[in-house]
């Protein structure tokens, strides 16, 4: 499994990365966030979907 953010969707709600903080971070110049890592651990997949399905704009892409 992969994980990005779209750039151009993603607002800096943050509930990605409060989610999923060992996939995502912050962006110090804007706030919107981005994946520390295009794989997603297996150990990980869970708090992924969750990310996905907590990001308002839809901008968290599993693929």
């Amino acid at each position: 499994m992969k994980v990005r953010v779209d750039g151009e969707l993603c607002q800096g709600h943050t509930l990605c990365a409060m989610n999923a903080p060992a996939l995502f971070a912050l962006r110090d110049e804007d706030g919107h966030a981005y994946a520390l890592h295009e794989d997603v651990p297996a150990e990980l997949e869970g708090e992924a979907k969750e990310a996905v399905r907590s990001c308002p704009e839809q901008a968290v892409v599993l693929f």
